[in-house]
C-alpha cells in the first residue's frame, strides 16, 4: 500500500517513515484540559500541534452546533501554518482511541488530501517524546489552497429528518450509551438522540490497546447495526468530532463513505421544534 492510500498506519511504519510524512498532534479534552499544555509537555518528535477549537472549527452557533466546519480559507490558513500541504501525508494521533485525530483525518480525506490515523494513538508510540523546549522549531509554511467543503460528504439537519425514517439509510450515534439513551450529564443541553438513530460507540471501533479492529471484525459490527453495501450511512455524535471514527471504521470495513452530519445532537438539540429520543 502507497503511504498516501492509507487510513490507519502503525507506530512501527510511522517510526520508519518519520522524515516523510507530517504528524499533527490533536490531543483535545472534554473535561476542559488543555490539549496544547499535553503537547508542550510531551509528543512525538517533529509534531505539529493542530487545536480543534482554533483551526478545525469554527465559532459555535445554534444552527451549526459546538464544533460547526471553519471557513475554507481559515482551515487552509491553518493547514498552512502547521506545514500541512503539498500531497505529503498526514498522521495524526490523540491519547483517546482517535476520537479527536479522527476528524482531522475526515477533514482532509473529504478534500483529497492524503491522511492517516496513528493506530492506537500516543500510547503506541512507545518511543521518546520531544517537550516544546527540545523541539521548539516552527514548521515551513506550506500551501494550502482553500476548497469548499463537499456537499456529498454531508448531511444537515433537514437532510436527517427526511433520512431517519427511510428503510434505506441508517443514522450512527457515535457517543456512548448513557448519552444516547439520555442520561443527564454535563455535555448535552438536552438528553436523548435524534428518532430512529443507532447507537454506534466511536469506543466500540477500538480493541486493545485503543487500535481499530481488524477491518473484517468492523465489517461485522456494521453490518449488526443494518449497514450493507449500498447503505447510506449519516453519522453523528455530540459535536461532529467522535463520528468521524466511525466514519475512519466504515472505510476500513469497506462499506462507503459515509456522511458526517456536523452540528451533531449539539446543533439538533438546540432547535427545540427536533423531536428527541430516549432509552437504549
Amino acid at each position: 500500500m502507497s503511504p498516501t492510500s492509507r487510513t490507519v498506519v502503525s507506530a512501527d511504519w510511522l517510526r520508519a517513515n518519520l522524515g516523510e510524512v507530517t504528524v499533527a498532534d490533536v490531543r483535545w479534552y472534554l473535561d476542559g484540559r488543555s490539549g496544547r499544555a499535553a503537547y508542550e509537555e510531551g509528543h512525538i518528535p517533529g509534531a505539529v500541534f493542530i487545536d480543534l477549537d482554533e483551526d478545525l472549527s469554527g465559532p459555535p452557533t445554534k444552527q451549526g452546533g459546538r464544533h460547526p466546519l471553519p471557513e475554507p480559507e481559515r482551515f487552509a490558513e491553518a493547514m498552512g501554518r502547521a506545514g500541512i500541504g503539498g500531497r505529503r501525508l498526514v498522521v495524526s494521533y490523540d491519547d483517546c482511541g482517535g476520537m479527536v485525530a479522527g476528524r482531522l483525518w475526515w477533514m482532509l480525506s473529504v478534500l483529497g488530501e492524503p491522511a492517516a490515523v496513528l493506530d492506537g494513538g500516543l500510547e503506541a508510540w512507545g518511543g521518546p517524546l520531544a517537550s516544546s523546549e527540545d523541539d521548539n522549531s516552527m514548521p515551513e509554511r506550506a500551501r494550502f489552497e482553500p476548497r469548499p467543503w463537499p456537499m456529498e460528504a454531508l448531511a444537515s439537519a433537514e437532510e436527517v429528518e427526511w433520512l431517519r425514517s427511510r428503510s434505506d439509510c441508517v443514522i450512527l450515534d457515535a457517543r456512548s450509551p448513557e448519552r444516547f439513551a439520555g442520561t443527564p450529564n454535563a455535555i448535552d443541553q438536552r438528553f436523548g438522540h435524534i428518532p430512529g438513530a443507532i447507537n454506534a460507540p466511536f469506543s466500540d471501533n477500538l480493541g486493545e490497546s485503543s487500535k481499530l479492529l481488524p477491518g473484517e471484525e468492523l465489517h461485522q459490527r456494521y453490518a449488526a447495526l443494518g449497514v450493507g453495501e449500498d447503505t447510506a450511512v449519516v453519522a453523528y455524535c455530540g459535536s461532529g468530532v467522535s463520528a468521524c471514527l466511525d466514519l475512519l471504521a466504515l472505510k476500513e470495513a469497506g462499506l462507503g463513505p459515509g456522511r458526517l452530519f456536523v452540528g451533531s445532537w449539539s446543533a439538533w438539540a438546540a432547535d427545540s421544534s427536533r423531536p428527541a429520543e430516549t432509552g437504549p
